[in-house]
């Protein structure tokens, strides 16, 4: 009977130790379930940032600021999920300087043909470097010369040179690089975008791979994927494989080469910017950046009636002459863009600064490329 006893109490036990037990593991879950909400932060609204390099007061910063609040509001009327936050921005003139003599492609081009390279093209080609001057119109006859230049250029050596060329330092203002021609107040906003749940991709009439190197090497490079680069295309072929009519009559193996051929395949200006946002983002973007008539057409797209979510469209106006290169008359350019539905962004009023410390306009834009200098030195 005592032995019998001595077992009852040990069984109360193990069952007390077992409930107490129960009990602790729920309050932990309980807990758990407690803390869950603040892990899930990212589906809150984002804190909104000023956007420090723009002039208070600043018509065009407001704007930026209301639209962002509005659309990343969770419950809000003009709310954006953050798979449909698309921010497209041009890269020349838009993002960076485009104005000769810092024009990147342009001056790679020129420098390739008349200055690093002159043995590896035409007499015809050196002739088109050297007669570029400013007011010229980059158009796709001058896109066509760029893919000659580079033919016979791996994709990687074409790609390693635009690097490089962004070392070089341009004639068009002191201390400056080319790959130091980002407008700081765009680089902000591209950040500001990003921070706030935002894809970026830059659509540039510059051709792509060349748009690659550029936007990897600048300010913006950790809120740009290489994958979200649309530019102008060159042909590229497997090496060996040149003339062959179709790609499908031959296979890539290990080691294969991609080469630049010298053929041209599109200019990514005008419709073509629409055509290949559609084609390459399958949606209409939110934002779009502009500076030119050859943004407007990706502009509309993002504005067009149909679009589902709320959009804005911004133009850069080149109106600073003072730290910039820019001669565009605000007045005119601005109630242009105004009319056909855009936001536009003054650089001498809107920006409170353009580039990095020390970076100063020259005394002199440019100094005319020669031909008859290298003539000797391609001979």
């Amino acid at each position: 009977m005592e032995k019998a006893t001595k077992q009852m109490k040990i069984w109360r036990l193990v069952a007390i130790i077992a409930l107490c037990a129960f009990i602790a593991v729920c309050i932990l879950c309980a807990l758990r379930r407690q803390e869950k909400p603040a892990a899930q932060a990212p589906e809150q609204p984002r804190e909104i940032k000023a956007l420090s390099l723009w002039n208070d007061g600043s018509g065009a910063k407001e704007k930026l600021i209301e639209y962002v609040s509005s659309v990343t509001e969770n419950g809000g009327k003009d709310f954006i999920p953050v798979e449909d936050r698309v921010a497209v921005f041009d890269m020349d003139g838009t993002l960076a300087c485009e104005t000769f003599y810092t024009y990147y492609d342009t001056m790679m081009f020129i420098e390739y043909c008349l200055t690093d390279h002159p043995e590896r093209v035409s007499e015809e080609l050196k002739e088109v470097a050297a007669s570029i001057k400013p007011g010229y119109v980059a158009d796709e006859t001058l896109a066509r010369n760029f893919a000659k230049a580079y033919a016979g250029m791996t994709v990687e050596e074409f790609y390693d040179y635009a690097v490089q060329f962004g070392q070089k330092k341009t004639a068009s203002f002191n201390n400056m690089r080319y790959i130091d021609n980002f407008y700081l107040p765009m680089v902000e906003l591209v950040k500001y975008l990003y921070d706030n749940g935002f894809t970026i991709w830059v659509i540039s009439g510059t051709e792509r791979t060349t748009t690659r190197a550029i936007v990897a090497n600048s300010p913006i490079s950790a809120y740009v994927a290489p994958e979200h680069i649309i530019g102008t295309d060159f042909e590229v072929k497997q090496k060996g494989h040149e003339d062959e009519p179709s790609n499908m009559n031959f296979k890539y193996e290990n080691g294969d080469e991609l080469v630049l051929t010298g053929g041209f395949i599109q200019k990514n200006l005008n419709a073509n910017k629409s055509i290949y946002v559609e084609r390459e983002i399958g949606k209409r973007p939110v934002l779009a950046f502009g500076n030119s008539g050859s943004d407007t057409s990706m502009m509309n797209y993002a504005l067009d009636s149909r679009n589902p979510h709320k959009a804005q469209a911004y133009m850069i106006v080149a109106d600073d002459g003072e730290r910039e290169w820019g001669a565009q008359d605000w007045e005119t350019k601005s109630a242009d863009y105004a009319a056909k539905g855009f936001i536009p962004v003054s650089m001498k009023n809107d920006f409170a600064k353009i580039y990095a410390d020390g970076i100063t306009k020259a005394d002199l834009q440019y100094a005319p490329a020669s031909y008859n200098d290298v003539t000797d030195k391609a001979a």
